[in-house]
């Protein structure tokens, strides 16, 4: 059920709301009204709520806030790949904590464990992965041509 007809006041609100910027949906929240309702009478006002040219520049803006994100956070997992893979063929400490006398004791080794290894390698191939689909590697297309060019040529192909 509808709450009735629009009064003055609120015209008046949505005509203040509009010149102050805000979308039809804020202003029929507001005014708990539907977006048709705001819609109907804002075009008999004369009012209009096309901003294309503004959510255009606004969405790339926020696309290119987005890609450099992508691109730090691709940094960091490349870091972190880094990090992990230093850790392969480095002395690893190894530690235990435990026993009815709950003692701790530690022991370190030339290097970790074959399957502490592929755990490593695991967390590096992931980060790597992650890394490259967030700011995937460039292209090099006249290089790639010309691989084409040559291994076609070594196959005796035209």
């Amino acid at each position: 059920m509808g709450k009735g007809p629009v009064t003055d006041k609120e015209r008046a609100r949505i005509r203040e709301l509009h010149t102050a910027g805000k979308g039809r949906n804020d202003i029929a929240t507001e005014l708990e009204r539907s977006g048709g309702t705001i819609s109907r009478i804002a075009r008999q006002m004369g009012l209009t709520f096309a901003r294309a040219s503004e959510v255009r520049a606004a969405t790339e803006i926020r696309q290119a806030d987005l890609a450099e994100r992508r691109a730090a956070l691709a940094q960091r997992l490349q870091d972190v790949a880094e990090r992990e893979l230093e850790k392969v063929n480095k002395p690893h400490k190894y530690f235990d904590w435990g026993g009815k006398e709950h003692d701790y004791d530690e022991r370190w080794q030339d290097e970790p464990t074959p399957a502490d290894k592929r755990a490593l390698m695991g967390v590096v191939a992931t980060a790597i992965d992650r890394s490259l689909k967030l700011s995937p590697a460039e292209q090099d297309a006249e290089g790639l041509a010309a691989v084409d060019a040559w291994l076609k040529g070594m196959m005796g192909g035209t």
